[in-house]
């Protein structure tokens, strides 16, 4: 059920473009998801068994995605219905429907800790040590998620920004952990992983910093449909980078980290890729 709050961050008329933009971006995050997560799911085999859970939960963080946008693709081709207004190319939202943003938060509150579960799942760290960053990360990462959803549905200025300072403490204990505690076990890693395993937490900063200036918007008086279509693109944008570029990433990583485990492997992985092309004479 949408909140009748809800409803009052939705722009009730879109231009063609504003429309299309939307439309697009959406139809841009699913075919990202579907094929990041199928090319992973083939490429399962060009890594070390022990890599492969990391691998696992990448291709199911991009489905989990995937299917959520096709239901925010659904929804907003229903909410704005699929003609413009009289002539004049504009799209009115239909009486009755409204976008359904929850969609979104359902989808981050299951992505957003097996996100942090990927880059652990990487690291193949002694088990005390992972369990205890899995046990600190996971629920920091879901409570961060929950306590932005009234927020972010809420038209009371007071309680958007409540929560949204609340949701910003789990988001703060997450950057000291990854930032902090997790530098620790980078000297643990392969040289040649260290580098692109630091950048890969910039990455993570970089892309859920997005989600809070979207959810700013209203605060900062911000409204209007120009406004909602910047939320839209900004949010679809930073799902593809959060999931889809880092899912590569940290298969990139898991290669690595498999020939540097295991020099036959790495040699007939290397050998395949470096062998010529038959000839068709």
């Amino acid at each position: 059920m949408i909140s009748n709050l809800e409803v009052l961050l939705i722009p009730e008329t879109l231009t063609s473009g504003q429309y299309a933009t939307v439309y697009n971006f959406l139809s841009l995050v699913i075919a990202a998801q579907l094929f990041t997560a199928l090319f992973l799911l083939i490429s399962l085999p060009r890594i070390l068994p022990r890599y492969r859970q990391a691998i696992t939960v990448a291709i199911v963080v991009c489905g989990i995605a995937a299917y959520h946008y096709f239901r925010i693709f659904d929804s907003f081709k229903a909410a704005f219905g699929s003609e413009s207004i009289g002539g004049t190319g504009d799209y009115v939202q239909v009486v009755g429907e409204s976008f359904n943003e929850g969609y979104r938060y359902v989808d981050w509150l299951l992505t957003v800790p097996l996100l942090l579960l990927e880059l652990i799942a990487v690291l193949a760290l002694a088990r005390k040590v992972q369990t205890g960053l899995i046990l600190r990360l996971l629920p920091a990462a879901a409570l961060m998620i929950i306590l932005g959803y009234p927020g972010e549905i809420s038209g009371d200025n007071t309680v958007r920004g409540i929560f949204g300072l609340l949701s910003t403490l789990p988001f703060l204990y997450i950057l000291y952990v990854l930032f902090v505690q997790l530098t620790k076990s980078l000297g643990n890693q392969p040289a040649s992983v260290r580098g692109t395993l630091s950048r890969l937490r910039f990455l993570l900063l970089l892309s859920w910093g997005v989600y809070p200036i979207a959810y700013l918007l209203p605060l900062l008086n911000i409204a209007g449909s120009d406004a909602w279509v910047f939320k839209q693109v900004g949010y679809s944008v930073a799902d593809i980078i959060a999931k889809a570029v880092y899912a590569l990433i940290i298969f990139y990583v898991a290669r690595l980290k498999s020939y540097d485990d295991d020099p036959d492997f790495a040699s007939r992985e290397l050998s395949t890729e470096d062998a010529p092309a038959v000839s068709s004479k």
